[in-house]
């Protein structure tokens, strides 16, 4: 493989001069990109305010505390209502209306109580005899007085007309639903029942109103399966991240001694894993065929909380097959054409592996960036719950018969002596929700937005740091004439100093660019949320040819910015300059970036993915109990898939944080190894820096003294 002729007059620019003098990254440099590093300080200094401002305004307890109809939190500790964790509706049957879509708030009155009512009972019936009197009285507001006659306590709305079997579900009173056979619905035992007026209800209606009064009931039950499965098999995931970690490390210390072996090792593993893939799927596919029900399709069943449903038909496994197919197709396809290309691949992968082996310290430097990026995500989730929550009780009027002042906001210490009582006789001001009118509410949304984009620009800026350490590193590495001899001490904490010290303003440079794509991609999803019910066809189209050019774009300035860093770790120049000396010189040896560069990131794209494929099959064998040695100890779950994905999920996160140092490490000698041909010949005077490997595969020589590994 040839290089490509150097055209002095090339639009590209001219090709790098040879320098007696360059003996890799500068050291002594200028700090960069002064102007954005102020105003990433000032960014910053902005995002603590506003932190300090949630905190102060924000309270958490309104997310995990069900609200009483006076907006206090039931079972909060340290309160009256601590031994009342329990949320229970005057009139469940209101949660049905549609205001509760509307305003997330049922308009009937609520109460806080120590359990849910167990039986049927109205409250004429209760009045009755003494022991029902105060069974009842806990379902009542406080101070209510049970020797007063039915049509008085509920004309002042003190007590519910009835109560019906109810269970704790997600800290709040639900009808006690059950379903038999034939889909008949019942509520203990009884498909209707009277209420005080004589009429009719049907425990239909009352599956309808439970699912408004909480109209994420389904999904908090999937959730609530979920949790439980993990306190069930926490410390066996626990293990398969461990056991993930080993694997990886053994991975990379075996690319250290024996990459050519291990490269095509890890191809032939990485085509068999699939193809078990496929093996195991079709036989699961033709394990189903003629079983009753196995033909259903998955439009048909619909969306199920009970997920495990889905892999009893055959439309399941036949999806999964032709995937893995389609997966396996491409890479035997892949590896066909890229043949030629993955000797040079493999070179460059081995020089990798020297590299890393001689500054070893960079296999843990993506620690630090994991506990920096873990700051981050907390402080915007932290800062946004509280954002979320910063905001005051907002009470409306609530009543069942016609009033002009219905769903006006009130104020509960003076409702009772307005006008609104003598108007309409039967309003009450009950909590709404949670929300405010002051000049801070106003502009919440724009806190929100502003913690959002400063999450994008730090986490961002602490990619860019990591890209940049890595880079200054691997790059003394290869310009070290004689390695392991002219390599500086500490290459890794050195570069760390130069970027922090210089280059504080270009990392942020680079990281404000990619936080502003990100943001603009988020409104257009928001957009696209929003203009889901829309009949404009045009407006459609052109907000799916948005999202499409923005993903392009930030997919391009991620791989234009780590190529920019590398040419700040290595020069010292500021953001603009560094990142057009990196595109001219891609631009100078395209060839070489679209084959040889990104064969590179296809095999250690398949060390990742065979290191997830085994860890996954062998989690999957374990918590399915088809290991018949370990059969006892797997755990008994509700979905099985539940700590599979999380093993697998945290797998390739683990495989990827290992496998990011040997993607910079390739991607920064890639781009010394293009310098390098640029500025040497191989001759006496001006040698190759490039290893023996790399220079057979090329068909040069060095006429010089040759490097030492």
């Amino acid at each position: 493989m040839e290089p490509e002729e150097k055209d002095p007059d090339s639009k590209y620019g001219d090709s790098r001069k040879f320098d007696p003098t360059f003996k890799g990254p500068i050291y002594n440099r200028g700090c960069t990109d002064v102007l954005c590093c102020i105003l990433f300080i000032l960014a910053l200094l902005g995002y603590f305010a506003v932190g300090i401002l949630a905190w102060s305004q924000g309270d958490p307890r309104k997310v995990i505390y069900p609200t009483d109809s006076k907006g206090q939190f039931c079972g909060q500790v340290g309160t009256p209502l601590e031994n009342k964790p329990l949320l229970f509706y005057f009139n469940i049957m209101k949660c049905a209306s549609p205001l509760v879509l509307l305003e997330l708030q049922c308009p009937t009155t609520q109460i806080c109580v120590e359990r849910c009512p167990d039986k049927f009972m109205t409250l004429v019936k209760a009045l009755q005899n003494k022991d029902d009197r105060e069974y009842y009285k806990q379902f009542c507001k406080e101070g209510v007085d049970m020797n007063k006659k039915a049509p008085e306590i509920l004309k002042n709305g003190l007590c519910p007309s009835i109560l019906t079997p109810s269970k704790n579900f997600t800290r709040r009173c639900l009808p006690a639903l059950e379903s038999l056979k034939g889909g008949v619905i019942v509520v203990g035992n009884k498909t209707t029942f009277e209420d005080d007026k004589g009429q009719n209800i049907n425990a239909t209606d009352l599956l309808e109103a439970s699912k408004k009064s909480n109209v994420v009931v389904e999904a908090r039950a999937v959730a609530m399966r979920i949790f439980e499965d993990y306190t069930r098999s926490w410390h066996w995931i626990l293990l398969g991240l461990v056991i993930a970690m080993l694997v990886s490390l053994i991975f990379i210390l075996l690319l250290r001694c024996l990459a050519g072996v291990m490269i095509w090792v890890m191809i032939f593993m990485v085509v068999i894993v699939i193809g078990y893939g496929i093996f195991h799927c079709y036989m699961q596919y033709a394990s189903l065929k003629g079983q009753a029900g196995s033909d259903v399709t998955i439009k048909d069943l619909g969306l199920l909380t009970d997920f495990s449903v889905y892999l009893q038909i055959q439309q399941t496994w036949l999806a999964f097959m032709i995937f893995l197919c389609i997966v396996e197709v491409v890479i035997i396809l892949l590896l066909i054409f890229l043949r030629k290309r993955l000797f040079i691949a493999i070179a460059l992968i081995k020089e990798a592996s020297k590299a890393i082996g001689h500054v070893m310290s960079s296999l843990f430097y993506p620690l630090l960036t994991f506990a920096l990026l873990s700051l981050v995500i907390a402080y915007w989730a932290i800062t946004a719950v509280f954002l979320s929550t910063s905001n005051e009780a907002v009470y409306k009027v609530y009543n069942t018969s016609t009033c002009m002042y219905s769903r006006d906001t009130c104020n509960p210490k003076t409702f009772n002596s307005s006008n609104v009582t003598t108007e309409c006789p039967d309003a009450e001001c009950l909590f709404a929700f949670y929300g405010g009118e002051t000049l801070y509410h106003k502009y919440l949304i724009l806190f929100q937005f502003y913690n959002l984009f400063l999450f994008f620009w730090c986490a961002n800026f602490v990619t860019a740091l990591g890209q940049v350490t890595l880079a200054g590193a691997f790059a003394s590495y290869y310009w070290a004439f004689k390695k392991p001899d002219d390599i500086p001490a500490f290459p890794v904490f050195n570069s760390l100093g130069r970027a922090l010290r210089y280059h504080t303003g270009s990392l942020a440079f680079g990281s404000l660019i990619l936080a502003i794509v990100q943001i603009i991609r988020v409104i257009l999803e928001y957009l696209d949320q929003k203009l889901k019910g829309a009949q404009n066809k045009f407006a459609k189209f052109l907000l799916i040819c948005l999202k499409c050019c923005f993903w392009c774009l930030e997919k391009f300035i991620k791989f234009l910015n780590r190529n920019a860093y590398i040419m700040v770790a290595i020069y010292g120049k500021n953001f603009c300059a560094s990142a057009k000396d990196a595109f001219f010189l891609l631009m100078r040896n395209i060839v070489r970036v679209a084959v040889l560069d990104k064969v590179t990131d296809f095999l250690l794209f398949l060390g990742k993915l065979l290191i997830v494929g085994i860890v996954g099959i062998c989690s999957f064998f374990f918590f399915t109990g088809k290991i018949k040695m370990v059969e006892v100890a797997a755990p008994s779950l509700n979905y099985y898939w539940v700590p599979i994905l999380t093993v697998v999920t945290g797998a390739y996160l683990i495989a990827h944080g290992f496998f990011s140092v040997y993607a910079m490490c390739v991607d920064t000698l890639f781009l010394c190894f293009l310098e390098d041909l640029e500025r040497n010949d191989g001759t006496v005077d001006r040698p190759y820096f490039m290893p023996e490997t790399l220079l057979s595969i090329l068909k040069k020589s060095n006429e010089g003294a040759k490097t030492v590994d």
